[in-house]
């Protein structure tokens, strides 16, 4: 019996298993709303409100908008509960589908709807992971039925899902929520190690307090301070005030035609685009969603940039910086930078988030925010002398490394719960 199969209206699954519909594995399916954004006395509060673009996680610990009472009590917000399912019902780009599972209790927005599982029927997690390995699925009923491309409750109810036994089901949540539990604990450590690589670029380039060649705190040592007058401020005896163009080379990036097969099939060159920097959790790059061949890079605008360049993006989500770890290009969405053997690549890296607001200011354009190479080769920074800057490469490489050995072994881990989920869920292979 255990390696038999019947077959359904969804295809093969093993006899021991059912077809029932979403609306009869759930309690209820339902959506939230916003409280009134013109109102403050609904926002800032401690109440957690989810809003789409966060399905972008596995699963929600916390969200980055709070409300209050007054804000839940005159809006149509909604409550999401520890262990319901919610999925992104419209949103920009590739939210539309995705799905993140509730760790905390959290009131939605009404671009999600929330899945709450009879758990007599269903492990809550099962569902979760069964709903995220039909993100397709989901976008093309909602694409056809709709002329907005939005999910509604009324689509998503008769879904059909396979149902293996309750005990199954546990084994099978068990497996790949370990998988996911693991990536998550390497997530929150790369979090500290980046919080720690940030803290110590402020405390040594804008507090002034960094090592002395004896290992001392220059500042509490009585380190010379010599008045600035571009800046008009005071830095550090042997420090200098640069434009970002006297110490690094900044190139942009390009888009081989899509038209031209020949440019992008079978294609080995990493080529970036701002999504790739805007999806990760990682100061680090080195893989991209779309490659392309030799010939695509030869006939486009796009350029190859040797490892350890300093990506950012230049466009619409303007300031999001990687190392990367890989020969890479990119699309025009950025702007490139290889670093001068005197300044070290990781010194721009947390320069360029420490200046981010200033870039930001910097750009213009009427269809969507741009800062242009000519603006950003035109700021000005202060640069430290070369003893200085090789202490702090040194320490920063450490964190870096570990960074990178996080991400390298997440995206192991992603490939291997990726593996494993449609096998799980169709029944090829079988938890007994």
């Amino acid at each position: 019996m255990e390696n038999e199969f019947k077959d359904t209206e969804i295809g093969k699954i093993p006899v021991d298993w059912e077809v029932l519909e979403l609306k009869q594995v759930t309690e209820n399916i339902f959506s939230g709303g916003t409280p009134d954004t013109r109102k403050p006395e609904y926002w800032n509060g401690d109440i957690p409100w989810l809003s789409s673009g966060e399905t972008r996680n596995n699963s929600i610990t916390e969200t980055e908008k709070k409300i209050t009472y007054k804000g839940v009590e005159n809006s149509s917000t909604r409550l999401a509960k520890k262990e319901d399912i919610v999925i992104a019902s419209a949103g920009q780009g590739y939210t539309r589908g995705q799905a993140s599972f509730c760790k905390i209790d959290t009131y939605i927005n009404q671009s999600i709807v929330a899945l709450r599982t009879k758990k007599e029927l269903v492990n809550p997690l099962f569902l979760y992971y069964n709903i995220t390995l039909r993100y397709n699925e989901l976008r093309a009923i909602s694409d056809s039925h709709s002329s907005r491309g939005s999910l509604t409750t009324k689509l998503l109810a008769p879904l059909k899902i396979p149902i293996p036994p309750l005990e199954e089901q546990q084994k099978i949540a068990q497996i790949l929520s370990a998988l996911d539990d693991k990536i998550e604990n390497n997530n929150q450590q790369n979090k500290i190690l980046e919080e720690t690589a940030n803290s110590i670029f402020k405390e040594w380039f804008v507090d002034f307090n960094f090592l002395n060649e004896d290992g001392l705190s220059y500042l509490e040592n009585d380190g010379e301070m010599e008045f600035n007058e571009e800046l008009e401020i005071e830095i550090p005896e042997g420090w200098n005030v640069k434009y970002l163009d006297e110490i690094c080379t900044v190139m942009g990036g390009g888009t081989p035609k899509t038209n031209v097969p020949e440019y992008w099939q079978d294609g080995t060159i990493l080529w970036a685009t701002p999504t790739d920097m805007t999806s990760k959790k990682s100061p680090v790059i080195d893989t991209t969603e779309k490659k392309i061949t030799e010939l695509g890079l030869k006939e486009s605008s796009a350029k190859l940039v040797p490892k350890g360049s300093i990506l950012m993006t230049s466009r619409a989500t303007i300031g999001y910086s990687s190392i990367a770890m890989k020969e890479i290009s990119t699309n025009q969405g950025f702007i490139n930078i290889i670093c001068d053997k005197k300044v070290s690549n990781y010194f721009i890296l947390y320069l360029l988030e420490h200046i981010k607001d200033k870039i930001i200011a910097l750009a213009n354009g009427s269809t969507f925010l741009e800062i242009s190479k000519t603006n950003f080769k035109n700021i000005r920074v202060i640069v430290p002398d070369y003893q200085t800057m090789e202490k702090y490469n040194e320490i920063i490489e450490e964190l870096i490394n570990k960074i990178y050995k996080n991400s390298k072994e997440n995206q192991n881990l992603s490939n291997l719960r990726d593996l494993l989920l449609p096998k799980l869920m169709s029944g090829e292979i079988r938890l007994k």
